[in-house]
């Protein structure tokens, strides 16, 4: 008899590999098994326009020659159930003749919520939902954000001393943290639909927000909150081989214009989204970003972006990397939105997974009550 949990352990494991991969779409993996336990094919989700996790696993089992009538697809997420770029996996699984479908959870997309287990379940297809259910919404918690709330997962990365130091007084930062940290955070870059930054980061640093630390087949998109558009045409990020996109406040000289159009010859989305004092709108941001299929939205940003996510309660994760060092006072921290009068007005963090990274400590800690939804 087929061991149910190994097999969704092995599922998850394929889903995981398509981290990098699958943005907008979820990280879905898929094991078809014998009823013995036998092990058919396995497949993970490509990217987006590509086959889903079922189709890959199905077109896996045929290249070995198997027979699936009878058999059980093992995935960590609900067939889908809609023409999108591709067909609906439910009917691929149902014409291979598969008897039964583990699935970990209900995909949350509203074109399926339930309509691919009511069509599998139709077509005589046993249905089971449950295993694995925690470990597929959290290596999905972007695309679960998006399709739930109507906004990306928004993670909060910073580099600081062991005071909480991020940048000295003089604004010198690089570099706090070690090679490995580095690279450690490009690998959530590249997990990442978007990487955000302020105009005051790209002035100063003139980032290319890319992910150059790891192989990845594809780049995440860069987004700079830039209220009066200070942008330079000639950045780094229009060098790089991903889309830019530029939010920016009102209106606010004659010059807007014609710098507008400047950052749009270099192919930039340039959006206008003014809200209080100037300032880009940020919950409209990030329905915004959003709307573009963004599913997780990594913040590299100085402490003043940074303070104003926290301040409007925007950021669900914090991913801390702290070196062993102190640099005293006088410098700046994580995040400018104090001064708080109660201790207990601070942002409450839920106890952070903590890693070590060469000399340096991780800390992936989820803001309290952000992933109840």
């Amino acid at each position: 008899m087929a061991d149910d949990s190994l097999l969704m352990t092995e599922a998850l494991g394929l889903a995981a590999q398509a981290l990098f991969l699958s943005n907008p779409n979820p990280r879905v993996g898929c094991v078809i098994a014998a009823p013995g336990g036998q092990v058919l094919g396995r497949g993970f989700t490509q990217q987006a326009g590509g086959p889903h996790a079922e189709v890959m696993a199905l077109r896996d089992a045929a290249a070995r020659g198997h027979s699936l009538r009878g058999a059980t697809a093992y995935v960590t997420l609900e067939p889908c159930a809609h023409h999108g770029r591709t067909g609906p996996c439910c009917d691929a699984l149902v014409a291979a003749g598969i008897g039964r479908v583990v699935a970990s959870l209900q995909d949350p997309n509203p074109q399926v919520a339930g309509q691919g287990f009511a069509r599998l379940a139709a077509a005589g297809v046993q249905v089971q939902v449950g295993p694995g259910a925690a470990e597929s919404r959290a290596l999905n918690i972007g695309f679960f954000s998006r399709m739930v709330r109507g906004t990306p997962w928004v993670r909060m990365k910073a580099a600081a001393s062991l005071d909480g130091v991020t940048a000295l007084a003089n604004g010198a930062s690089q570099w706090i943290t070690s090679p490995q940290a580095r690279a450690d955070g490009h690998a959530w870059r590249a997990r990442a639909c978007a990487v955000l930054t302020g105009v005051g980061t790209l002035l100063a640093d003139d980032p290319q927000l890319t992910v150059r630390e790891l192989a990845t087949p594809r780049q995440p998109h860069a987004v700079v909150l830039d209220s009066r558009l200070r942008t330079p045409p000639d950045a780094s990020i229009f060098a790089a081989n991903h889309a830019c996109w530029i939010y920016a406040g009102a209106s606010s000289d004659s010059d807007f214009a014609a710098r507008r159009t400047a950052l749009q010859a270099r192919g930039a989305s340039v959006t206008e989204l003014p809200g209080a004092g100037g300032q880009v709108d940020l919950p409209a941001l990030l329905r915004d970003l959003a709307a573009r299929g963004v599913n997780e939205l990594h913040l590299e940003a100085g402490h003043t972006l940074n303070g104003a996510f926290i301040r409007a309660g925007l950021v669900d994760e914090l991913l801390l990397y702290q070196a062993p060092v102190l640099l005293g006072a006088g410098g700046r921290g994580i995040a400018g939105w104090g001064p708080l009068d109660r201790l207990g007005d601070g942002l409450q963090l839920e106890p952070p997974e903590v890693q070590r990274v060469g000399p340096d400590l991780r800390l992936l800690a989820r803001v309290a009550g952000r992933a109840d939804f």
